[in-house]
C-alpha cells in the first residue's frame, strides 16, 4: 500500500511503497526520465520494493496545460512529500521566473545542492587518472548572487541604489552599471558546512575542504571561510580539526582546510586525490560541480540533489540542460537523472538498490554498451538508444 514518506525525530520514515512526485522535465526529459524510470524500478523490485509515481507539472509543459511555469500544486506536492526527482526544466527567456531550479530551491529552502563526483570504469574522460577524482561537493544553495538580487542598467532603480552607495558608503559606482548584491550570512554558510561536516563523518571521508574566494571578496566568501572553521570547533571539536589547529596532522578526525576558488579549480585536475568532501559557496559550487563533472565524463551524467536536511525536504536533478533539439530522438544518455534517483535511493536508506543500480551501470559501460555521447568517444563500441541502454542496465542488475 502507497504511503507518503514522513520525518520523525529528525529521521526520515520511509514506507516498502512510498509516494514520490516526480517532475518528467522539459526536451529531452520525454527520453531520460521513462528510462531512468524503469531501471528505478527494476531495482527497487529486486529488493521487494515499490515506488508509488506520481507526476507533478513544471516547465514548458506545465505553462502549455496551466498557463503558470510553476504552478502552486507542485510545490505543495513537493512540500507534502518530502522527497521527488526531476528531469531538466526550461529557464523562461525574456520573462517569467529567473530560474524554475533556483526558484524551488528557495521556496522549500534547499540549502544544499549535493554532487558527487566519481568514475565508473570505462567511461570516457580527457585526463589520465579520472580514477583519481572522487569528491562529494556540498554547495550553499540560496545566498551568493543566486539571490537574485539585482538591478538593470539605466534603470530608476539602478540610479537609486548608485547614488544610495556613493552616499552612505562612499562607494563610486559608474552611473551606467548593473548593480547586483551578493549576500553571504552566518546561518547560511554554518548550516552548509554542518551538512558537509555530518557528511565527511558519516562515510568515513577524510576531508572538508572549504573553497572560497576570500582573499579578494573578504567580507562574504572570506567569512564563510572563517565561520567554517569557527563551526569546527565549537561544534564538531570531537570529530574534526581545522588545519591550523592540527599543522595538517588530524590524527583519526576528519581534517578542516581551505582552499581559494582559482587555485581549486587547477588542483582538481592536478591533484585531484587531495581533495575529499568539498563545502563552497552557491557561485563556486556551480562551476566546480561542472569542471569536475567533465573530468569523469561530463554533465550527461552528473547526478544533483538538492536537500534540507532539517526539513527533511530533498528534490534529486539531472544537472544538464534540456537540449530540445534532441526531445523526442531517444538518442541521448540519462545518466545524470538516473545518478540523481541513485542519490535518493541512498537518502531514503535504500542503500542496496543504491549499489545494484551503480554495479549494473559500471557493468554496462564496461561492456562498450552506450549512448552516442560516449560511443563517439570509444573504440569498439556499441551505440545503443538511451531507452536500449536503460534495458541493459536492468539486464546486469
Amino acid at each position: 500500500m502507497a504511503e507518503k514518506i514522513t520525518l520523525k525525530d529528525g529521521v526520515l520514515v520511509v514506507p516498502e511503497e512510498p509516494i514520490i512526485p516526480f517532475i518528467e522535465g522539459d526536451g529531452t526529459g520525454v527520453d531520460i526520465w521513462p528510462a531512468a524510470r524503469s531501471v528505478l524500478d527494476a531495482a527497487a523490485a529486486k529488493r521487494g520494493r515499490k515506488i508509488a509515481w506520481i507526476e507533478v507539472l513544471a516547465g514548458q509543459k506545465a505553462f502549455d496545460e496551466t498557463g503558470n511555469w510553476l504552478p502552486e500544486e507542485t510545490v505543495d506536492s513537493f512540500r507534502e512529500h518530502l522527497i521527488g526527482i526531476k528531469g531538466p526544466l526550461t529557464t523562461p527567456i525574456g520573462g517569467g521566473m529567473r530560474s524554475l531550479n533556483v526558484a524551488l530551491r528557495q521556496i522549500l529552502d534547499l540549502y544544499v545542492c549535493l554532487r558527487p563526483i566519481r568514475w565508473f570504469e570505462g567511461v570516457p574522460s580527457p585526463v589520465k587518472h579520472p580514477e583519481k577524482v572522487d569528491m562529494v561537493i556540498f554547495r550553499e544553495n540560496t545566498e551568493d548572487i543566486y539571490a537574485g538580487l539585482e538591478v538593470e542598467a539605466f534603470t530608476p532603480e539602478a540610479k537609486v541604489l548608485i547614488e544610495l552607495l556613493h552616499e552612505q558608503m562612499g562607494w563610486t559606482i559608474r552611473p551606467d552599471s548593473g548593480v547586483g548584491i551578493k549576500p553571504i550570512s552566518e546561518t547560511g554558510s554554518k548550516r552548509l558546512v554542518r551538512a558537509a561536516l555530518e557528511y565527511a563523518v558519516r562515510n568515513g571521508r577524510k576531508s572538508v575542504t572549504l573553497v572560497h574566494k576570500g582573499n579578494i571578496q573578504k567580507y562574504t566568501e572570506g567569512a564563510f571561510r572563517n565561520w567554517g572553521y569557527e563551526l569546527t570547533r565549537d561544534e564538531f571539536s570531537d570529530v574534526a580539526v581545522g588545519w591550523d589547529d592540527c599543522g595538517g596532522e588530524p590524527g583519526d578526525k576528519v581534517l578542516v582546510k581551505d582552499a581559494i576558488a582559482d587555485i581549486t579549480l587547477q588542483q582538481v585536475l592536478t591533484r585531484p586525490d587531495e581533495f575529499d568532501v568539498i563545502a563552497t559557496t552557491n557561485l563556486n559550487g556551480d562551476y566546480l560541480s561542472d569542471a569536475l563533472a567533465a573530468q569523469v565524463g561530463g554533465i550527461g551524467i552528473a547526478p544533483g540533489g538538492n536537500i534540507n536536511y532539517v526539513t527533511g525536504h530533498g528534490i534529486f536533478e539531472a544537472t544538464h540542460g534540456t537540449a530540445p533539439k534532441y526531445a523526442g530522438q531517444d538518442k541521448v544518455n540519462p545518466g545524470s537523472v538516473l545518478l540523481s534517483g541513485v542519490m535518493m535511493f541512498e537518502h531514503l536508506g535504500w542503500q542496496d538498490s543504491a549499489d545494484d543500480i551503480a554495479r549494473a551501470l559500471e557493468a554496462t559501460i564496461s561492456d562498450k554498451i552506450v549512448t552516442y555521447d560516449f560511443a563517439r568517444l570509444m573504440d569498439g563500441a556499441t551505440e545503443v538508444r538511451c531507452s536500449e541502454f536503460a534495458q541493459a542496465i536492468v539486464d546486469r542488475l
